[in-house]
């Protein structure tokens, strides 16, 4: 059975890259404090994977090898996968609460198995079949692979092949019978660096003439020629001051990495797309949709245990009983509750590509999306509002340990009989890190911009939306020809 254990994960990440972070060059970053949480992340998925009771969910059949494989590197085969999907991302939220990081290199897998096996239909190329050996070998190894599109775009009112760098967009630059050399950067990648794998792919739709820059690849994260910067967050360095109860969620986190390429070879047999300037418009709506659908559960894990942390603050502060207090934790479920309504309906609607894989309900996975950009926001919101504003003014650590002032600290920070102050402190740090610290980039600001800012969902949405056809209701209605 080709699942790894969270050990063998770890082992298997082991390697050398080129990686910076805060201006020096980091050796077995596996040890670094600040980069260890995002890999504890991950552990978690290889854990639940092994566990009888998670079985259905974090595993499945391969149609490609007919063995059992880890659910982040199956290919949909029915609507039925794609709702045990956004179950597994709600589930991994729960346990985790932060991006655990895998669902990109899914969902990337997902659309370019239909887009190559079209493009070769029309073109007579034979993408597909090389997709599908490349991505049997991740099966066979259960391997982590990441997705990576976003470029770092320039001059935001030009297109690629007018920006003053052309590397603004990551390109060809050479090719040769053996293959590609690529030049570039992408920018946002989460998890990266702790992904065996990457796939990279065009980050819009492009035209003719923009061909150099319509590549999708597969390629080992520590290639030659790749460097990777690790981005900063807010509160990151509490990760390496002494003690834990500052950092909140001190055992698990995100990992965001700038990734640059710097003349980077890529063998043939590894290429998807070169230059096919027609379909790539396409694999980014495909993707897209993909990963949309994916908010409708990992963003609803972590607003369960964010609904939890804040319901029980109410109760360490003595006020759950205040209707004004159990109304918001009502509201803060129905917000939450409805993300999760969008990526099941989505799911369930889904529909099976030429391909044979299954794809999800564009207008709704946008629709949940949509609703990702602003509820976890009112659902933090209230969060601050419940807990108050202690969240962001307590002392450190460090004066509740003291020997001088911290029995003080813990004398004024006691509230309810039974209630010890320091996991009230535990519970407030928490709700900080969730709405305001590290875990606030997965949670708030990935919910705005992961998977396309708003106004990308609004666009898609007036695509999907079918005007002609409403008015057409209502011209039936009222006898009009």
């Amino acid at each position: 059975m080709p699942l790894k254990t969270p050990e063998e994960y770890l082992e298997s990440i082991k390697r050398p890259v080129n990686l910076y972070l805060f201006g020096e060059k980091v050796k077995e970053f596996w040890n670094h404090p600040i980069i260890k949480p995002s890999i504890n992340t991950v552990m978690k998925i290889y854990e639940l994977a092994q566990m009888e009771e998670y079985k259905d969910i974090m595993t499945t059949k391969s149609h490609l090898t007919g063995e059992i494989i880890n659910r982040f590197t199956h290919i949909h085969q029915s609507t039925e996968d794609l709702v045990k999907k956004v179950k597994m991302q709600r589930l991994l939220g729960q346990y985790t609460v932060c991006c655990f990081q895998r669902c990109v290199g899914f969902d990337t897998a997902n659309a370019l198995y239909s887009i190559t096996y079209e493009m070769d239909k029309k073109n007579n190329t034979n993408y597909h079949k090389r997709f599908i050996k490349y991505w049997t070998e991740v099966q066979i190894q259960d391997l982590m692979v990441d997705g990576a599109m976003t470029d770092t775009k320039g001059d935001r009112s030009k297109r690629p092949k007018d920006q003053p760098d052309p590397d603004a967009y990551l390109h060809i630059v050479n090719e040769n019978d053996d293959g590609l050399i690529v030049r570039g950067a992408k920018v946002h990648q989460t998890g990266f660096l702790n992904s065996h794998r990457a796939i990279i792919m065009p980050t819009l739709s492009l035209r003719l003439g923009e061909e150099e820059y319509a590549v999708s690849f597969g390629i080992d994260t520590n290639e030659k020629g790749i460097t990777l910067v690790y981005g900063r967050q807010s509160c990151d360095t509490r990760k390496i001051e002494d003690g834990k109860l500052d950092i909140g969620n001190f055992k698990y986190g995100g990992q965001e990495i700038f990734v640059i390429f710097d003349d980077v070879f890529i063998p043939k047999e590894n290429i998807f797309m070169k230059g096919e300037v027609e379909f790539s418009g396409e694999l980014v709506n495909r993707f897209a949709g993909f990963h949309r659908q994916s908010y409708g559960g990992c963003k609803v894990g972590v607003g369960d245990v964010l609904i939890g942390a804040t319901a029980l603050i109410s109760e360490y502060n003595g006020t759950e009983k205040a209707s004004h207090i159990r109304d918001k934790l009502v509201e803060m479920t129905h917000l939450n509750e409805t993300l999760y309504s969008c990526g099941i309906a989505c799911s369930s609607l889904g529909f099976q590509r030429e391909a044979g894989n299954y794809e999800m309900d564009m207008l709704l996975a946008n629709v949940c999306k949509q609703n990702v950009t602003r509820f976890p926001y009112e659902i933090g919101r209230l969060a601050e509002d419940i807990a108050g504003g202690m969240i962001c003014t307590m002392p450190s650590e460090a004066d509740l340990k003291s020997e001088e002032i911290g029995p003080l600290i813990e004398k004024y920070l006691t509230t309810c009989e039974g209630i010890c102050a320091e996991d009230r402190y535990k519970v407030l740090r928490f709700i900080e890190n969730l709405t305001m610290g590290v875990a606030s980039v997965s949670y708030k600001t990935e919910s705005m911009h992961g998977a396309g800012s708003p106004q990308a969902q609004r666009i898609m949405i007036s695509r999907q939306a079918n005007l002609a056809e409403k008015k057409k209701l209502v011209k039936r209605i009222l006898e009009i020809d």
